[in-house]
């Protein structure tokens, strides 16, 4: 994509990568950069540094965590879970059924809703600001009251440990990120990524004071994984941006050199002295709290040290250390950053993983579909020496398609072929559809007993076995029911004898037809995948092929990648 004269959104504009970003990117002369960082000061900062140096580009400061709802964006990690009102409703925007509420009070959807960016650049470290919020210790904080059968569990601990849970929480962003880039007609996203070790092994020697590997560090590694397959997903959906994603593997270093006071998570670490003569002895328990012998020095530590940035303030100990060859080693955010600008002026540089994992995976083969003709063939010949319809199990797991696949062999039945369906007034089709269900305990006992009920046409009454999978497990034992609430319980998975339903079979068969009948007659190329040939229309009404279509066409759920 051209950069110049678009609109660019840069996550993390602040950071020691997001600035070299801003650098190169200006080279292109984009007419605006959205600079969103967690803090206000460090947005304004980004923005008036930019400003300075490149004057024919406007610069606009955003804050807040991208995580959170709008309202929420601006309070620390430490208030949002000790207030009862924001930890319940993180609870809610993470772990919920994903809603229109939840997408549009979001921040990271009001942001690109407000400026419409044609590309996103995101350089915070996503892995990192979820990872380390540590359900490990979210745990050992309600380990006793566990192991305490007498014991009652504080309700906020549990609610706690429920918001450290980092897949639901990187799941609910990438929903929110895509959609909210649909919406907004987004050109192209790209991530800059982490493996979460700086490239090494599980032989990390570096840990968080536990075992090795650590495991708050493979958290992290864990997470930044999930978050590339999930951007490898968004990046195979039709109407969405083009998606790339950038890992270095290795330390990024660095932002400045110097000597002057060293602060840990924005405070200075205060200087403490313990004289000989004041050693505590050695006894069967060590208390953290200690005897307090130490002696406080009225100082903070000063030191020479080397910024790298979102990977914090390293002595020259620790730098040397970690960038030696055979460790980490190092690479510069300059480096990144080039490769981010050619990705997205459409150079192949190698170095996007979405499509090094688009060429390597294994995807549909030639053998494959010259064999499923054959397994097609063999399941037919056994229903027929069966005498077995075999239409859905519900073992797949989408109740949609067992409703689905039930609806289309349930007017299979009583029309026989695509044309049928459209020709039947929709009141006939209906009771016919009816009077087959009542009379046909073989069609109602098996939907019923894989959870499918049956919603007769007066759209009162229902059929159904002791299990019912939509509404799912996760909704509560009783609830009342609305007329919305039904319709969409019969969307999901209830076989559906109204008569709307059965206009709308009728409308997609003739959808089928018409655009079938519209294919040229003399083309015998290869250019119709699901032609004339496929369809078949004097041929009798095939299950497995509508609900496909509707999946691929009404359901925008068609493979576009192979």
């Amino acid at each position: 994509m051209d950069i110049r004269q678009k609109k660019v959104l840069l996550l993390g504009g602040w950071g020691l990568v997001g600035t070299a970003v801003l650098h190169k990117l200006n080279e292109y002369k984009p007419s605006t950069v959205i600079i969103l960082s967690l803090l206000k000061s460090e947005a304004k900062d980004a923005c008036d540094a930019m400003e300075k140096l490149y004057p024919n580009v406007e610069f606009i400061p955003e804050w807040g965590n991208i995580f959170v709802r709008e309202s929420l964006k601006n309070l620390s990690r430490t208030i949002l879970l000790e207030q009862e009102e924001t930890r319940q409703q993180l609870l809610v925007d993470n772990l919920e059924t994903f809603t229109d509420d939840i997408l549009e009070h979001s921040f990271l959807y009001q942001l690109i809703s407000k400026h419409k960016p044609h590309i996103i650049i995101d350089s915070i470290n996503t892995s990192t600001a979820l990872a380390y919020q540590d359900v490990y210790d979210s745990y050992f904080n309600l380990k006793t009251a566990i192991q305490d059968e007498r014991g009652s569990i504080p309700k906020a601990d549990v609610e706690k440990l429920l918001t450290t849970l980092y897949i639901p929480q990187i799941i609910r962003h990438i929903q929110i990120l895509h959609q909210s880039m649909v919406n907004n007609k987004t050109g192209i996203y790209i991530k800059i990524g982490t493996t979460g070790t700086g490239g090494m092994g599980l032989n990390i020697p570096y840990t968080h004071s536990e075992e090795k590997p650590s495991r708050v560090l493979l958290s992290k590694s864990s997470l930044a994984g999930a978050h590339t397959m999930l951007l490898f997903l968004m990046g195979r959906t039709p109407g969405g941006p083009i998606c790339k994603e950038v890992k270095p593997a290795a330390a990024i270093a660095w932002k400045s050199i110097g000597h002057d006071e060293i602060k840990k998570h924005g405070k200075p670490i205060r200087l403490y002295d313990c004289p000989p003569d004041q050693a505590e002895t050695i006894t069967s328990k060590f208390r953290k709290s200690g005897q307090q012998n130490w002696v406080d020095l009225n100082e903070n530590l000063k030191s020479v040290y080397i910024d790298t940035g979102e990977n914090g303030i390293f002595s020259s100990g620790e730098f040397e250390t970690i960038t030696a060859v055979g460790q980490m080693e190092f690479v510069t955010p300059e480096e990144i950053a080039e490769n981010v600008i050619l990705e997205i002026l459409g150079d192949s540089t190698g170095h996007d993983i979405i499509n090094g994992l688009d060429n390597s995976i294994m995807g549909p083969t030639y053998r494959a579909g010259y064999m499923r003709h054959q397994a097609m063939e063999q399941l037919e010949k056994l229903k027929q020496v069966h005498e077995s319809e075999s239409v859905a199990f519900e073992i797949l797991g989408p109740p949609r398609l067992s409703k689905l696949l039930y609806e289309a062999h349930l007017l299979n039945k009583i029309c026989g072929d695509l044309k049928c369906i459209t020709i039947k007034d929709s009141q006939e089709l209906q009771e016919k559809a009816e009077k087959f269900v009542k009379e046909n305990e073989k069609f109602r006992s098996h939907a019923l007993s894989i959870g499918i009920p049956i919603l007769m046409g007066d759209g009162k009454t229902f059929l159904r076995g002791p299990e019912v999978k939509i509404p799912t497990k996760h909704e509560s034992g009783s609830m009342d029911i609305t007329q919305n609430q039904l319709n969409q319980w019969a969307d999901g998975g209830w076989i559906d004898l109204r008569i709307n339903n059965l206009i709308r079979w009728s409308d997609r068969v003739e959808q089928i037809i018409d655009w079938v009948e519209s294919l040229p007659k003399q083309d015998t190329s290869s250019q119709y995948v699901h032609g004339s040939q496929y369809w078949d229309l004097d041929q009798p009404l095939n299950i497995g092929k509508v609900v496909a279509w509707i999946f691929m066409n009404e359901d925008q759920g068609i493979r576009f990648k192979r």
